[in-house]
């Protein structure tokens, strides 16, 4: 049979008086009377059966079975502390959470956050690349991006853009003449590599290339790309803004292969009237 949970202010009663060593002490850190934490402290050992502190002169001092539960404890109330604080943060109203895949928050979003906090110096945007998170709710996540539609009740949704993967590769770094037919550098990603579907394609594409790079997040592949380290196959979205900026260049004996939508995804009935600005300014960016 499980042992029944103690009351969290016998709990907090222990901790506090195991930091302190006194129960004066712990009295006045919890803002109770030295009597009220004296009774905590009794009622937890005796529902425990054990004794957790020994009296030594006027302090007190943890027993074996203590420290053990001390451990325990300060773990807990750790954790709790750090749940409620990052409840509150969440709820401060200039506080916008974006969860969104790695690739698309560096190609897409992050280039447009200045423009975006421009518009609305107070908003700090929290942006994640934790996809597991990535259902909308009225606590810590205001606004999913996305490979595919959440088809969450009271979410709607709209596609951003089309993505596609092309090949890329840095103008300092010079193609052969006979890249085209076997002699060039390949960089690409491990899963595009492996995949039943993408992988034939590359390889007919790229029949002969030496593979100079497989990488498990596409970030390290635009990396190797900017260095010259061959040609990269990745998403659009990614190389977007270095291919603007002339950091890159296309590949144009590849041709890019869909990819699918982007997807933007928000509560019906945000939690504040700045989702529904940042939604509306997202949106615009849109081609």
């Amino acid at each position: 049979m499980a042992t029944p949970i103690p009351s969290l202010r016998w709990l907090q009663g222990f901790e506090a008086v195991a930091r302190h060593g006194n129960v004066t002490l712990a009295a006045e850190a919890l803002f109770i009377s030295q009597s009220a934490v004296s009774h905590q402290i009794a009622q937890l050992e005796s529902q425990l059966g054990q004794p957790l502190f020994r009296r030594v002169g006027r302090g007190m001092e943890l027993t074996m079975a203590g420290e053990h539960l001390l451990e325990t404890v300060s773990k807990a109330l750790d954790h709790i502390r750090w749940g409620l604080g990052r409840l509150e943060t969440y709820l401060d109203a200039q506080l916008l959470t974006i969860v969104c895949p790695a690739d698309v928050a560096q190609g897409w979003l992050q280039p447009r956050l200045d423009a975006l906090q421009e518009a609305h110096p107070t908003l700090c945007p929290v942006v994640s690349v934790d996809e597991t998170a990535r259902y909308v709710d009225q606590v810590d996540v205001d606004i999913v991006i996305g490979r595919s539609p959440l088809q969450q009740a009271d979410v709607a949704e709209r596609i951003l853009f089309e993505d596609a993967l092309v090949a890329v590769h840095s103008p300092a770094m010079s193609l052969p003449p006979g890249a085209s037919k076997g002699q060039g550098r390949l960089l690409c990603l491990e899963v595009d590599a492996m995949s039943p579907t993408l992988g034939p394609t590359l390889k007919q594409h790229f029949d002969g290339w030496a593979r100079r790079g497989l990488f498990d997040d596409a970030r390290l592949l635009l990396d190797a790309a900017l260095r010259g380290r061959g040609v990269a196959v990745l998403s659009r979205v990614l190389a977007e803004e270095a291919l603007a900026q002339g950091r890159l260049h296309l590949w144009t004996d590849f041709a890019p292969v869909p990819r699918g939508p982007v997807w933007l995804a928000w509560a019906q009935q945000p939690r504040s009237a700045l989702i529904e600005q940042v939604v509306a300014h997202l949106l615009s960016e849109t081609p």
